[in-house]
């Protein structure tokens, strides 16, 4: 029986450091998700994904999390295989990662400080160096007078902020945000934005899914553009596109 050619692995750039290849992923049968995506992000830029709802980037950053394993391709994230990646490897792999989520997901019980050191107990990080990197990262985001604060003292943006220092407390190398400024208003969101914009200046990768039309279009950062599953657009310096588009 003939049996069709297996695809050549692509020599992965230095620098890159996420790569999807082929990459297909199904719920159901024959209704993809995802469908054939190659996607190649370097280390340090700064990238946007949109597309309406049901475009597949939900499932794109569940990948990327390895919270779910693709039908078909190829994804590599940081040199770790994500198909082949042992189960008991998987919390390690994540510590490269922080994440940012539309809702928040903080411990309401527990003060500001206490919510990004967190973070850092899961990792066993000592307790001297806790001490000097929380409030090290609640005065890059803007919190440093707020760490005793309870969670439900705290305006919307300044949870926002609480969740993206510990995202970074524990200087991942790559910054997930999905849909990160959905829950704020627009004075908020630019404040977020502009703080997501100087993390990376300082060598995160950033990568944010968002719906907010016009921070992609004035920012003019890469735009990777998903529809019914398929990348259709990946723009340098892009814009958020429509469907109608």
């Amino acid at each position: 029986m003939f049996a069709p050619p297996r695809r050549r692995a692509r020599k992965v750039p230095p620098d890159e450091i996420i790569t999807l290849e082929h990459v297909s992923k199904s719920y159901t049968r024959n209704v993809p998700a995802l469908n054939d995506i190659n996607l190649h992000i370097r280390r340090g830029e700064f990238v946007f994904i949109v597309g309406d709802s049901g475009s597949g980037k939900s499932t794109l950053i569940k990948l990327l999390l390895r919270e779910l394993v693709p039908t078909e391709g190829r994804i590599t994230v940081m040199g770790y295989d994500l198909v082949r990646i042992r189960h008991g490897k998987i919390p390690k792999f994540r510590r490269n990662l922080g994440i940012v989520f539309q809702d928040f997901r903080l411990l309401k019980d527990r003060n500001v400080y206490e919510n990004v050191a967190f973070a850092q107990r899961i990792v066993q990080t000592p307790g001297r160096e806790i001490r000097k990197n929380v409030p090290a990262i609640l005065a890059t985001v803007g919190l440093a007078g707020k760490y005793k604060n309870k969670i439900r003292q705290l305006s919307g943006g300044e949870q926002q902020r609480v969740a993206l220092a510990r995202a970074l407390v524990n200087k991942p190398a790559i910054l997930l945000a999905d849909e990160p400024t959905g829950n704020l208003d627009p004075n908020i969101t630019w404040e977020i934005m502009r703080l997501l914009e100087k993390i990376n200046e300082n060598g995160t990768t950033v990568i944010v899914v968002t719906h907010n039309k016009e921070v992609v279009n004035v920012m003019k950062k890469r735009v990777v553009t998903l529809r019914r599953g398929v990348i259709v657009e990946d723009e340098e310096e892009g814009v958020y596109r429509d469907e109608e588009d």
